[in-house]
């Protein structure tokens, strides 16, 4: 004797398949609208959250000792990761390029693009990458951007040769300055 299943139609099947489908995706917009207030921090900085004149000085955030005034097991730098003279000295040589991002827990400078009055259709960038807290030419790596205005718009092109290397030399060079100045001052 063979026992015979209950046929069930096909359009009972779609339907508890389409019923499935409906609620998976109702449960992913309803996960999806708690989303709404993600701010992620890796996001490039644009035009509008970008540091401007108005939201004051860089150095507000920072109390640096300049001669020794809070002690002597002070360290010098207090509120930096990195070395005060690098950092110091990179923001004030890139003082001429808009900055777009800066990081001293990092160590990283990010200036927006530069337009020179006198050659308007090149605009250069710059990212400042300080590492360590000693002050050395290796803990020092300037990258320079540069772009050319073609045919109504921006074209990447390599930059002169060596003004990467000119750069870190300045920066070098004035945060020498700076430590020298520091140690005199005591």
């Amino acid at each position: 004797m063979t026992i015979k299943s209950p046929s069930i139609p096909a359009h009972v099947y779609a339907l508890k398949k389409a019923r499935r489908v409906v609620f998976v995706l109702a449960a992913v917009a309803t996960l999806g609208a708690c989303a709404d207030n993600l701010v992620f921090e890796d996001d490039y900085p644009t035009k509008g959250n970008t540091a401007d004149a108005e939201s004051g000085s860089l150095f507000d955030a920072f109390s640096f000792n300049f001669g020794g005034a809070s002690g002597g097991g002070m360290p010098e730098d207090v509120g930096l990761a990195v070395n005060g003279d690098l950092w110091r000295a990179a923001l004030d040589t890139l003082s001429f390029m808009p900055l777009a991002s800066t990081d001293p827990d990092g160590g990283v400078i990010i200036t927006d693009w530069f337009n020179d009055p006198e050659q308007p259709n090149e605009r250069f960038k710059a990212n400042v990458v300080i590492s360590g807290q000693t002050l050395r030419a290796d803990a020092l790596r300037v990258s320079l951007f540069k772009q050319v205005h073609k045919s109504g718009g921006w074209v990447n092109t390599a930059p002169t040769a060596n003004v990467a290397r000119q750069l870190e030399n300045l920066i070098l060079t004035r945060a020498r300055e700076y430590k020298v100045a520091r140690r005199a001052a005591r």
